[in-house]
């Protein structure tokens, strides 16, 4: 994927009037980055009209543990045709973090951060990616996934990095699928990253 200038200008704005820049600066340490590329170029092939025909082109998409933005601005530089993005995180002060890091998006009414407790947000999106599933336990977990859509593509991404924010970690890519409880997996693997390894499974409840 290539990175437009644009969007990166407004990175650095995201940056420099961060509250917390150390805090930022973590949302683009080289394992982030890493997977969060790596979710894309998957992603990319399940939603092609050749694979997916029942997708509605441009896609909405629900980012729950959205963070800072990044992930979100990644995705309107790839190839994937994207009508909007929602990004959930249940700490506020990424809200406005969030919003210049796709300032671009934001003015246009196609991005929004919200700040909310994904366990309580239901979405009918047509793409539903949560990449922080080692922060939720398995009864919050569950709880969530019951309350979504069906029919939205799930991209669940987890790992076993085993520091204390992190609750609910796998130990291999095969733990992973049985915690994310899906009935109709469509992808399943594991990155190997400098300090740990990032697990993601896509497919439908």
């Amino acid at each position: 994927m290539k990175l437009d200038i644009e969007h990166v200008l407004f990175w650095m704005d995201a940056i420099r009037n961060s509250q917390d820049r150390d805090r930022t600066l973590e949302s683009f340490w080289k394992g982030q980055i890493r997977s969060k590329e790596w979710l894309i170029k998957n992603l990319e092939y399940f939603i092609h009209p050749a694979v997916n025909k029942n997708m509605n082109f441009p896609l909405t998409v629900d980012i729950h543990g959205g963070w800072l933005g990044v992930l979100s601005s990644m995705l309107f530089q790839s190839n994937i045709p994207i009508k909007s993005i929602r990004s959930i995180d249940i700490d506020p002060s990424c809200e406005t973090t969030a919003n210049t890091m796709n300032k671009i998006e934001e003015m246009a009414g196609r991005f929004k951060a919200i700040a909310a407790d994904m366990c309580s947000v239901a979405s009918d999106a047509d793409i539903i990616i949560n990449t922080s599933c080692e922060h939720i336990t398995q009864e919050q977990y569950d709880h969530w996934l019951s309350i979504q859509n069906k029919n939205s593509l799930l991209v669940l991404q987890g790992n076993n990095y085993n520091i204390p924010e992190h609750i609910r970690i796998s130990n291999s890519i095969e733990e992973f699928q049985k915690q994310c409880r899906l009935t109709n997996l469509l992808f399943a693997a594991e990155l190997e990253l400098p300090l740990y390894k990032r697990f993601m499974v896509i497919g439908r409840v």
